[in-house]
């Protein structure tokens, strides 16, 4: 009786907690907040604009666009809380919009994580989120969450091998049985191509953009293997030269150019996973093939690169932003399952 009452109030959530975006799932429902990693602060009190509210959405129609008072932040990088306090006020606005309306109880968190996290980093990502009102963290491993998430048989003994490309990471893995057989995790994804098209751009055009700029020349013209037919696009910044506003068009196959570095290590982490995997598995790969997640996944022609360079068929899910996400839940809705392969924040305490 008492259980059943205690779970009127439960409120468990699962969180994909990305450096560009945070999706949160409620079991049974799915995502119900799907929002920006960004925060706008005052600057000389570094106090969350908007009584706490200029999160998400909200602050990042307000990116590059403030005056020096004002700073649009993003409280992660690479995958992991950078500014422990900005991050605790943006999952606590967050947790907030995701839990029942009236009163409940103090919500049990599981959020997924890159594989390299530090000790440090991962006691930062406990503290962000017991502070916003978690009253237990579990910690999942972004690569499990992908392979899940992408609706592949990981308790099979066969090899499923899921690239996830996130906002700030890359996680390359191969589960079998259940279980990670082979994994890299690098600290390359949609912003390092972001700011590679910007580099280009300062180098090439003399024309200084932000990352917002960057990012929508990508999903515009963006490729990573060659086009039937090229394209081009206008793109606005200031010269560095004269410090004045000026226009420049660009094709996609100088965006492409610019982004072969971060490509070719996201196609090594690929190469150095296959490599880690046993003979037999490798084996499976060539008819399994490599599932594609994850925002940068969205990059035209990211498959057919890849099927290039490693011989491995490669497609991209179907909806590639929400894979970590639904594979946290469903870790959540089995958890019992599961929970040898967690970690807790009960553990370090």
């Amino acid at each position: 009786m008492l259980q059943e009452l205690l779970g009127r109030f439960r409120c468990d959530l699962a969180v994909d907690l990305g450096t560009v975006n945070t999706v949160i799932c409620l079991p049974g429902e799915g995502p119900v907040v799907n929002e920006p990693s960004v925060v706008a602060v005052e600057q000389a009190t570094q106090r969350v604009l908007s009584g706490g509210c200029a999160v998400g959405h909200l602050a990042r129609q307000m990116q590059g666009r403030t005056p020096e008072s004002i700073h649009v932040v993003h409280p992660l990088a690479g995958g992991v809380v950078t500014d422990y306090e900005l991050c605790e006020s943006m999952l606590r606005y967050f947790l907030s919009k995701a839990r029942r309306g009236g009163w409940s109880l103090r919500p049990r968190v599981l959020v997924s994580a890159p594989g390299r996290i530090t000790p440090v980093e991962k006691r930062a990502l406990y503290n962000s989120l017991q502070r916003a009102g978690a009253r237990q963290v579990l910690l999942l491993s972004e690569a499990r969450a992908a392979t899940l998430g992408a609706g592949l048989p990981v308790n099979e003994p066969v090899a499923n091998m899921v690239c996830d490309v996130g906002g700030g990471t890359t996680e390359v893995s191969v589960m079998s049985l259940g279980d990670v057989v082979a994994s890299q995790s690098i600290r390359v994804g949609g912003q390092a191509m972001d700011q590679a098209i910007a580099d280009y751009l300062r180098r090439h055009y003399s024309l200084r953009v932000g990352l917002p700029a960057a990012e929508q020349l990508r999903i515009e013209i963006g490729s990573a293997y060659p086009l039937e037919e090229e394209l081009s696009a206008e793109v606005r910044g200031v010269d560095t030269i004269s410090g004045l506003p000026r226009r420049a068009v660009v094709t996609s196959e100088e965006v492409r150019h610019a982004l072969a570095e971060p490509l070719d290590r996201i196609i090594d982490a690929i190469k150095q996973t296959i490599e880690g995997c046993p003979p037999e598995l490798a084996a499976d790969l060539v008819d399994q093939g490599l599932v594609l997640c994850g925002g940068g996944a969205l990059l035209r022609r990211l498959d057919r690169l890849i099927t290039e360079q490693t011989g491995l068929p490669s497609h991209v899910t179907e909806e590639p932003l929400l894979n970590v996400a639904r594979g946290v839940q469903i870790v959540l809705e089995d958890l019992p399952q599961w929970r040898p392969m967690l970690e807790s924040s009960d553990d370090d305490a």
